[in-house]
């Protein structure tokens, strides 16, 4: 399992005694939760400590940042996608991600626990006690006060001897202004009072430094020292909390009006942004959608808002602040409008698009706006429902293709019963749902929701529904193994429509994939093989990489059951090459057995063995056992009853269990060749 820990950005200071204190904890312990202030630097410590200990770790290291979240119903989702668990069952997610990790040895860290402290407890609770190899480091500003917990307070940065605090000034303050001299004696003497003024804490500090080539350090000395003899009898706040907030104030007041416009708008953002997203959520009143980038350039020079690459962040103390400053402007709800508007045009974009050469920067994106998709749906059920359930199915595909299903299945159900009782929007939803509990094998529900599906499409007329009800009753017949029900289907939704839009092509291109498997399932290859092949050359007209992909494990599968197991292999990879771009775990562990029965033919069954170890991976990170159509079930097992005979029981398990022992991506790379994945 290859790590994930966040790239550092900005040179690191000092810490060594920190680093060998969680360095010892580690070793020495399953939980270890660096607590302290915010901004005293826990996530930076966290981060630097992940990574002199990932070599200790045969899983590696695995982050996930809990920030985002403003209640505990991502939670478990979050810790699951961190670890590399894309759940299609039924199953208890949490038994699921016990079951996952129990003979992992990797580090779990949870950054910004403090907002779901008990929910944190509970689930670390339930997963260090399954998971022997497990160790977890956490960052919050209290303990979680779970048994076994070992805490490292992190104190500010020293002001006296080492001058670390000195030292991270100076270095912040010549990527704010470079060129700019620091070594006069009288601006050396401003800057170490600088630091004492603000108690060696490293986001006041970073703060303060981000003001030099506006204002000198003995300019910014001053107007802190005013400021802060002002305010130090206002609160009975804790003196570095007090510190904090008071340099997070005067920063705030160094802001021009729109930028502290902006900086409040910001903060109803729950993940990364980009510009255009600034543009869309903040824009209104005087804050014009012009003036935004450049207000956003302002903020990134004064430290407000961090940058890297294309994507801007505001960490959690500073949006904790510009969030005080929304509800004083009486904008909560403005706010939380425009945010939800923005995510739902991107659900309609992303729909849109699913068909094209963007497939799969749509797919990434959806991915990557989780939180803020999440947050959007929750806002528009309780304000505007009928708008919820359009973006409850625009998006539900992806998040089946995602492994987001009991997510996807509760808000598909809410929209449901929240939205218009009728109505296109709706039968998408439904259609969505329907997908879901298929994909989790509750085959019952899916065939209860397929006819409603097809009823509510007939009655909205529209050529979309009328496919999409097709597609899933059509795989609803094929995963219960009635094939011909299956082509029957297809065949007939794909005679009475007609393509007038292009995003109805993404839904008959579905329909046309019924076909190739239901053929494939009756035993008429050449029928299959030749459907398969036309739809494959759709597929590349287009550039779709989904559907191409499931054409390429049909092919394979066409050409295994005929004999041609080098073709079939050829065409194993191709498929699990485009499901590597997609992300698609499910897909891949589907693939992996293709590929490793196509090796069994060959009579290769070494190379079988240690492919099939990897379909296991993925098979547990999707939750469950080996799952598709009927008949993959015999032909597995008759492939590696012939895998076993080539090489003898003995060499087929050692090669199974170094498949099994292989990180995901790397197992995968070695089954593709031993080429680098892209």
């Amino acid at each position: 399992m290859a790590s994930n820990i966040p790239e550092e950005t900005t040179s690191f200071v000092g810490r060594e005694a920190e680093l060998d204190r969680i360095e010892r904890s580690l070793v020495t312990g399953r939980l270890t939760t660096l607590t302290g202030t915010g901004g005293v630097g826990k996530t930076r410590l966290a981060l630097r400590a992940a990574g002199r200990a990932e070599s200790r770790y045969r899983d590696g290291v695995r982050w996930a940042d809990l920030s985002p979240l403003q209640g505990d119903e991502l939670l478990l989702a979050t810790v699951s996608d961190a670890v590399g668990l894309i759940y299609h069952t039924l199953r208890m997610p949490t038994d699921v991600l016990c079951e996952w990790l129990a003979d992992k040895e990797l580090l779990l860290v949870l950054d910004s626990c403090e907002h779901l402290r008990p929910a944190c407890a509970h689930l670390l609770g339930e997963i260090l006690t399954t998971s022997p190899g497990l160790t977890v480091l956490a960052t919050s500003r209290q303990p979680l006060n779970i048994k076994g917990e070992r805490t490292v307070d992190v104190e500010p940065l020293p002001v006296d001897g080492t001058a670390d605090a000195l030292t991270l000034f100076r270095e912040r303050a010549a990527a704010a202004a470079p060129g700019t001299s620091l070594d006069e004696p009288g601006t050396v003497a401003a800057a170490d009072e600088i630091c004492r003024r603000l108690d060696g804490i490293p986001l006041a500090i970073e703060l303060a430094a981000a003001g030099i080539g506006r204002q000198s350090a003995q300019e910014i000395a001053g107007r802190l020292a005013s400021r802060l003899d002002a305010f130090a009898d206002a609160t009975l706040r804790p003196q570095r909390h007090r510190t904090l907030r008071t340099t997070i104030g005067w920063s705030h007041e160094l802001c021009t009006p729109l930028e502290r416009l902006l900086w409040a708008r910001l903060a109803v953002l729950r993940g990364d942004f980009d510009e255009e997203t600034a543009v869309a959520v903040c824009a209104g009143g005087p804050l014009t959608a012009d003036a935004v980038p450049a207000a956003l350039r302002a903020l990134v020079a004064q430290s407000v808002v961090a940058r890297d690459g294309e994507r801007h962040r505001m960490l959690d103390t500073l949006r904790e602040y510009g969030r005080m400053w929304l509800a004083e402007l009486g904008e909560e709800r403005a706010g939380a409008d425009r945010h939800a508007a923005r995510f739902l045009q991107l659900a309609r974009g992303a729909h849109a698009g699913w068909t094209g050469d963007d497939q799969i920067l749509w797919y990434h994106r959806i991915a990557e706006s989780h939180a803020d998709l999440c947050a959007a749906l929750d806002h528009l059920l309780a304000h505007d429902p009928a708008a919820a359930q359009e973006m409850a199915g625009r998006i539900g595909f992806f998040w089946c293709c995602c492994g987001h299903l009991p997510q996807n299945r509760g808000y598909a159900q809410r929209a449901l019963d929240a939205g218009p009782a009728t109505g296109p929007h709706r039968t998408r939803v439904l259609w969505v749902l329907g997908i879901c509990v298929l994909l989790q094998g509750d085959y019952a529900a899916a065939e209860r929701i397929g006819e409603e599906c097809v009823r509510a499409a007939a009655d909205d007329g529209t050529d979309e529904g009328i496919l999409a009800a097709a597609y899933l009753r059509g795989l609803t017949h094929l995963m219960t193994g009635e094939p011909e029900k299956g082509l029957r289907e297809a065949d007939r939704v794909l005679r009475t429509t007609g393509i007038d839009t292009p995003l109805e092509t993404a839904y008959r291109l579905r329909c046309h994939l019924i076909t190739v498997f239901a053929l494939t399932g009756l035993g008429r290859l050449d029928e299959a093989a030749e459907a398969a092949v036309v739809l494959r050359a759709a597929c590349l007209a287009r550039d779709e990489c989904w559907t191409l992909s499931y054409v390429d494990y049909q092919l394979a599968l066409i050409a295994l059951l005929q004999g041609r197991a080098e073709t079939a292999a050829a065409h194993a990879r191709s498929m699990l090459a485009g499901k590597h771009r997609l992300r698609d775990s499910f897909g891949i562990a589907l693939g992996l057995d293709l590929l490793a029965a196509a090796f069994a033919a060959q009579g290769e069954g070494a190379r079988a063995a240690r492919v099939y170890g990897t379909g296991q991976v993925y098979w547990r990170m999707v939750g469950h056992p080996q799952r598709g159509t009927p008949e993959l079930g015999p032909l597995r097992e008759a492939c590696e009853r012939q895998a076993r005979a080539a090489v003898g029981d003995a060499a087929y398990l050692r090669a199974f269990e170094r498949g099994r022992s292989d990180s995901a991506e790397a197992g995968l790379a070695q089954a593709l060749h031993g080429e680098l994945l892209r």
